[in-house]
């Protein structure tokens, strides 16, 4: 399906002498193989900016900025300050405050007035990888009994983590995890192992599940919600993780050979429950694990604080782009519908690295997981950064 998408780095310089805003190209070096390159644009540039039903966002982005404003006046906003800092944010909160439910036009207006789309590409490549996750409902227990013998573990408390970016600057935005064993830091234990029992009698069990497939569909998502077998329904919301790299279960499927082309999340939850014995030990390959805390909230609690919004709430990676920043996305749905759409950047994912990569959270039940787990779509991205932004991204 042809798209319409920004510029190409070949014709940037070209786009830039077109564009309203006049800052110059800016560039945030990263460690590693990855580079946060910014361009400003124009408004006229956002393909689809004109038909998004723009307000629609307006509950997601009223989150973020009443987080942004209660910040100190001088607190950086993303990593190395690319937001500027929380003063900057003061104005373009308060337009957005000013916004009437619903009133669209009102909403592209209070942008256009306070904001700069900011093109973003990894080293020049505006194209990246845009993919979907939901809130999962598993069925669970207060007590061990019956069926429910899953237990849905709590944070351990021998789990112990560390930011590395106070040791070296160049390790800022990297985190270890792991446990004490005197004066050693060592691994925690893999999936594997916690499912061998290898935390029991150091990590709270907060509810007990019946179903293995449907809880680590549950721990690849994050947050998820809990019916009781007394009928209440309680959510859930990650506590802490085990530090373990995140292993993809549709490719652990895909290399055993057991999957026939289709990859998609719900074709591989169908494989797995039809294998329940070989699918425990494929699970296992995915060393990471999730531990949780009984979340009170009105939704699931992204990485930034904030309940999340259906179809309006983006997980990034946020060594690139700020949480709590507007952003445009410019994709396609699994149907090959075109998707441009106003969002805010609120959660981060294991899996969501690089400065051109998303996870668009699509809500909560069966219809979600089914969007959500066939989502896997080329796009790009665009920041929108304060008009009046502390000079720092351009400082570099």
């Amino acid at each position: 399906m042809a798209r319409r998408f920004y510029p190409g780095l070949a014709g940037l310089a070209l786009a830039l002498a077109a564009c309203t805003p006049s800052e110059p190209l800016s560039v945030v070096p990263q460690s590693g193989a990855d580079r946060l390159v910014l361009a400003p644009l124009a408004f006229s540039q956002l393909a689809g900016w004109d038909e998004d039903k723009a307000a629609a966002a307006l509950p997601a982005l009223l989150k973020s900025c009443d987080r942004l404003i209660k910040l100190p006046t001088d607190k950086s906003v993303g990593f190395d300050g690319v937001g500027g800092t929380a003063s900057d944010w003061y104005g373009p909160c308060a337009a957005i405050q000013r916004v009437a439910s619903g009133d669209h036009g009102a909403m592209r207006a209070a942008f256009e007035s306070w904001f700069t789309p900011w093109q973003v590409t990894n080293g020049g490549k505006a194209e990246g990888l845009f993919t979907g996750y939901f809130e999962p409902e598993i069925k669970g227990s207060r007590s061990r009994h019956s069926r429910f013998t899953v237990p849905i573990h709590g944070k351990p408390v021998d789990l112990v983590s560390a930011d590395l970016g106070k040791f070296r600057p160049d390790w800022a935005g990297e985190q270890i995890t792991g446990r004490l064993d005197g004066n050693r830091l060592l691994p925690y234990p893999t999936r594997a192992e916690i499912d061998a029992g290898a935390i029991d009698g150091k990590a709270p069990v907060v509810l007990w599940t019946d179903d293995a497939v449907d809880f680590a569909i549950m721990q690849i998502q994050g947050s998820g919600r809990v019916r009781l077998d007394d009928g209440t329904l309680i959510r859930l919301g990650v506590a802490g993780n085990n530090g373990h790299k995140f292993v993809g279960i549709g490719k652990v499927l895909k290399d055993a050979g057991k999957l026939d082309g289709d990859t998609s999340m719900p074709a591989i939850r169908t494989w797995l429950k039809a294998h329940p014995e070989e699918g425990r030990i494929l699970m296992a390959k995915n060393p990471r694990y999730i531990f949780y805390g009984v979340n009170a909230g009105d939704g699931p609690l992204g990485t930034e604080g904030v309940a999340l919004t259906p179809e309006r709430s983006l997980a990034v990676d946020p060594r690139f782009v700020p949480l709590g920043a507007p952003v445009w996305l410019e994709t396609v749905e699994p149907g090959g519908k075109p998707l441009r759409r106003l969002m805010v950047a609120q959660d981060t994912g294991a899996a969501i690295k690089g400065p051109v990569r998303g996870d668009i959270f699509w809500g909560s039940g069966e219809a979600a997981f089914d969007r959500a787990g066939r989502m896997k779509s080329s796009g790009r991205l665009v920041v929108f950064l304060p008009r009046a932004r502390s000079p720092r991204l351009a400082a570099n």
